[in-house]
């Protein structure tokens, strides 16, 4: 897109790494440039496994993220399969935010909200957000070798589906005057906080494009969604949101575990005991918070890969270990019965600081 030069004013820039995950792997390994590489756990494509993340080249032949790693090495026979490294890659994301936290337009230093390991919002003040975005790539790619793409917005849910424009390595802005240009005929699934069950469940409303969406009945919505979450669809339809980038310290709402079994668990009492092992793990990660949890919830895969999640809100918050693991395993009663399976993962939810009242959030970043 082509910078426009205007009076100064605030923008959200999303700033993305390209590959991140890849692309950490192959600073570590010049020769696997320009190859098809693909990360995820222990590297062995024989064990139950997802990918992490694929680089372009692996991508160009259908491996994408949260793809069961057998398939991924089916569909990319050549390709190179490497374990997990988590402390390399925090320790690459130390330095990129590092670097964006420096940076200073004309007007100021930046406002940095990290979303993880590969990326984070800007508030910035300038006259050239375009200029600006170039600026913060180079910063990174000086002070890290790794890429990057930026996505400039005048909200964060525009700036974030921008960056998707400017991949790889460029940049895009979207902004209530192109909003509907750009987005108006995609499908809704194209929206940040829209997954593949709720653009089903809007399709069968009778609408399947963001424009739809835009002007649909909100009455019809929140009969569908309810109060919070129909409006908040209808504003989602028209890029509305917040455009105020907090760089308030993160604050972890629940902690989780999650274990692939390389042999499915076949009968209740090992799907039980399974989950009370999860749960205690869960617990003693809340236990060093501080902070009681309120709420668990149950994620299951079943044999072959049909993922749900259950949840139970506990009678009042509590540090005790015993009840949350208890709540955690009666959770197991909801589970299909006869059904053999494949993963199991337990998330104990915290009270917040200062939160007497938990509430719900909208579910835009949330996983289990």
């Amino acid at each position: 897109m082509v910078s426009v030069t205007e009076g100064p004013r605030p923008w959200v820039l999303h700033v993305d790494l390209d590959q991140f995950i890849a692309a950490v792997e192959v600073l570590r390994r010049p020769e696997l440039a320009g190859k098809p590489v693909i990360v995820g756990g222990r590297g062995d494509p024989t064990e139950r496994a997802v990918v992490s993340t694929a680089s372009y080249e692996a991508r160009e032949f259908g491996v994408g993220s949260g793809m069961p790693l057998r398939l991924a090495a089916r569909k990319a026979p050549d390709a190179i399969i490497l374990p997990v490294d988590a402390d390399a890659y925090n320790a690459a994301s130390e330095q990129v935010m590092a670097t964006l936290r420096g940076l200073r337009s004309e007007h100021g230093p930046v406002v940095l909200e990290v979303l993880g390991w590969d990326e984070a919002f800007l508030g910035v003040t300038t006259a050239d957000p375009e200029a600006f975005a170039r600026q913060a790539m180079a910063a990174v790619l000086a002070a890290t070798e790794l890429h990057s793409s930026v996505g400039i917005g005048d909200t964060k849910i525009r700036a974030k589906i921008a960056t998707g424009f400017g991949k790889p390595r460029g940049v895009f802005r979207l902004t209530k005057d192109n909003w509907i240009e750009v987005m108006g005929d995609r499908p809704t699934i194209d929206l940040w906080g829209v997954g593949s069950k709720i653009s089903k469940r809007l399709a069968a409303l009778g609408i399947e494009t963001v424009r739809q969406l835009a002007v649909a009945d909100e009455s019809v919505l929140v009969a569908e969604f309810g109060p919070r979450m129909g409006t908040w669809y209808r504003e989602l339809g028209r890029g509305l949101g917040s455009a105020v980038v907090d760089d308030t310290p993160w604050i972890a709402r629940g902690h989780s575990r999650e274990t692939t079994y390389q042999q499915n668990l076949t009968t209740p009492e090992e799907i039980r005991e399974a989950i009370r092992v999860l749960a205690e793990q869960a617990q003693a990660d809340t236990a060093k918070e501080g902070r009681p949890v309120f709420r668990v919830t149950l994620k299951v895969r079943y044999a072959p890969f049909f993922t749900q999640t259950k949840a139970s809100k506990l009678k009042a918050p509590t540090h005790d270990r015993d009840e949350v693991v208890a709540a955690a395993v009666a959770l197991a009663d909801k589970l299909e019965a006869g059904r053999e399976v494949r993963l199991l993962g337990v998330r104990a939810e915290m009270v917040m600081p200062d939160e007497g009242d938990p509430v719900e959030r909208t579910p835009i970043r949330g996983r289990l």
